[in-house]
């Protein structure tokens, strides 16, 4: 693709990528409770989720899930109460403060595992429809008509996963700033608080959603 193109594509993605969206608050928040090389291991769902997204964008079909408001709804109210319950299970997550912590917290929250955080990434981010409408819209408007598109698409989803790759770590490593500032069980449980809540707000306005609000 030509380079001015691909240079707006560039700037045009990145305050996409920046938004606080479901996944940038996941990232945050388990870089909070766990630090953020689980943040990072987490992302690793979202960044699969999207590349199948542009790659059912690149092979036509967004086109057609763009156009089916079966789909659009099954997509939307699942990915809705997913976060609503990812909400639910951090404001009554558990909590415990233990005397033989190894780490300078000395606050412990059972450990999804890396599966646990790549699978709630992964969902949050396929749950959402409108990133299938943000990339069906967005993509076509940067491909140039006497170029072969097979190649442009791929040049601008690897564009796209790396930028998005680079603000999920920017969003885990200011969970993990805020790690450090976590003393006490009942801080963990106020962060728990917070996730829960904007979690459960995010689900809600997704389930509001419709085809005519596409950006992500």
């Amino acid at each position: 693709m030509p380079l001015d193109a691909w240079l707006f594509f560039i700037v045009t993605t990145f305050f996409v990528s920046i938004a606080p969206g479901p996944n940038n608050m996941l990232a945050m928040f388990n870089g909070a409770r766990y630090g953020m090389r689980a943040s990072a291991i987490g992302g690793i769902g979202r960044l699969v989720a999207f590349t199948l997204m542009i790659t059912i964008t690149a092979m036509g079909l967004g086109v057609i899930l763009a156009a089916s408001e079966i789909a659009f709804s099954i997509i939307k109210w699942g990915g809705a109460a997913y976060l609503i319950y990812l909400g639910l299970k951090s404001w009554f997550a558990k909590v415990h403060s233990d005397d033989r912590a190894t780490d300078e917290t000395g606050i412990f929250m059972a450990y999804p595992g890396a599966a646990g955080l790549v699978r709630a990434e992964f969902l949050t981010a396929i749950g959402n429809p409108k990133a299938i409408l943000f990339f069906t819209a967005l993509f076509p408007q940067f491909l140039a008509p006497n170029m072969a598109y097979g190649e442009q698409f791929l040049v601008m989803g690897i564009t796209f996963i790396a930028l998005e790759g680079t603000v999920l770590l920017a969003y885990g490593l200011i969970g993990g700033q805020v790690k450090g500032l976590i003393r006490s069980a009942g801080h963990m449980r106020g962060l728990n608080r917070i996730s829960g809540a904007l979690l459960m707000a995010a689900g809600v306005l997704l389930a509001l959603t419709d085809r005519s609000r596409s950006t992500t």
